[in-house]
């Protein structure tokens, strides 16, 4: 939710990349669970489940980080309320950009929809537990993780539509260009190509990856490919298995037989024009939605957790100033855990080290006096 907030591009995937250490940790709390209750097999796929999103995540992860430098290289910008267009204007990298939002989003057929499966399937075992309290609590973890990925979804949802769509909202945007060293876009693509070889073809890997449990606990899966390199069965092929490519062969004939469907045989063409405008004569970058407004119902609903700042400047005209002529609206959500934590942190260590370098005065002699003081205690406690 604190990532859903933020309006700093670099500083929403920091605070994503927290979100993805708490579902890797909490694959790995499953798989601690399965194994304290003797179900080597069912640990064992915890533990596979968060080594594969571990690398998952450094994939997609790195691939945003990426994208957000060559966004900030090319149009100085971090914010995404000075965003909008960029889709036009720097294609390429929009369309890495947007295979690494759908693969953090875990969408299928992409890696990022792979590992968090594999972890609802860990989840959806807590059946075979013999303890009642942890078959009650782990639904509960399992709803706070679909949670969780429903709103990873909203964030990066917001992250592509203001950045990418719509309408350019500063100077910087607006003349944005492509980026010309190919080495920029070249790391880029590398790891996209990964995310979706690891998302369309995952058996591979996840046989690779067994071999390190195996090492550590002396188990492996053997089911997971009982139905052929193309299958994902974690369990067992009765409970529940899974085919990417299949998945995303389906979803290209779909889109295929669609457009046939509507354009070929209908006789109908695509035709371009302005969308309606309401009758406002010409849309402009201040009518679309910002990634506040966005936020907005996120941020209402769960208030108590967020420090909003909020302020609203009207001025107005008239005699009893009953015509407003300009409105600035400001509002900065803050971290609670930043303003009780690392805040008052960051203060003392800086105290601290305003203490310290005052030992530094400059002077030999008096260095020289730390020497001779320090020597002398040494020799007492010594003696």
């Amino acid at each position: 939710m604190y990532a859903f907030q933020q309006q700093n591009l670099k500083r929403l995937l920091a605070y994503s990349s927290v979100e993805n250490v708490g579902i890797i940790f909490a694959a790995l709390g499953l798989s601690i669970i399965f194994f304290s209750n003797g179900l080597k097999a069912l640990g064992a796929l915890g533990l596979l489940a968060a080594l594969l999103h571990c690398l998952n995540h450094a994939l997609f992860k790195s691939l945003l980080f990426l994208g957000a430098g060559v966004i900030l290289h090319q149009t100085h910008e971090q914010s995404l309320e000075n965003m909008g267009g960029l889709i036009h204007r720097m294609p390429k990298l929009a369309n890495l950009f947007l295979v690494g939002t759908l693969s953090i989003a875990a969408l299928p057929p992409l890696n990022g929809f792979v590992s968090e499966w594999l972890i609802f399937q860990t989840a959806l075992q807590a059946g075979a537990i013999e303890s009642g309290v942890l078959r009650s609590m782990i639904p509960t973890a399992t709803a706070a993780l679909a949670l969780t990925g429903a709103l990873a979804a909203a964030c990066f949802v917001k992250v592509y539509g203001v950045a990418f769509l719509g309408l350019p909202r500063s100077h910087h945007i607006a003349h944005a260009r492509e980026v010309t060293d190919r080495g920029m876009l070249a790391g880029p693509a590398f790891l996209a190509g990964w995310c979706v070889l690891l998302g369309v073809l995952p058996t591979p890997f996840i046989n690779a990856l067994s071999a390190v449990t195996a090492q550590l606990f002396g188990e492996t899966l053997p089911a997971v490919s009982s139905l052929g390199w193309l299958w994902v069965t974690p369990v067992s092929p009765q409970v529940a298995a899974y085919a990417p490519l299949l998945v995303l062969l389906g979803a290209a004939l779909v889109g295929w037989i669609g457009y046939q469907m509507l354009y070929r045989r209908t006789g109908l063409e695509p035709r371009r024009a302005d969308p309606w405008d309401c009758g406002f004569g010409g849309l402009n970058a201040r009518m679309q939605y910002t990634s506040g407004a966005f936020s907005m119902p996120i941020r209402r609903i769960f208030q108590p957790l967020f420090a909003v700042r909020e302020t609203l400047d009207r001025t107005t005209e008239g005699p009893v100033g009953h015509r407003v002529t300009r409105l600035r609206y400001q509002f900065q959500v803050l971290d609670r855990a930043w303003l009780s934590l690392y805040e008052p942190t960051g203060r003392a260590v800086t105290r601290l080290a305003r203490w310290a370098g005052r030992l530094q005065t400059g002077n030999s002699r008096t260095y020289l006096g730390y020497s001779f003081f320090t020597l002398l205690i040494l020799l007492w406690v010594v003696s």
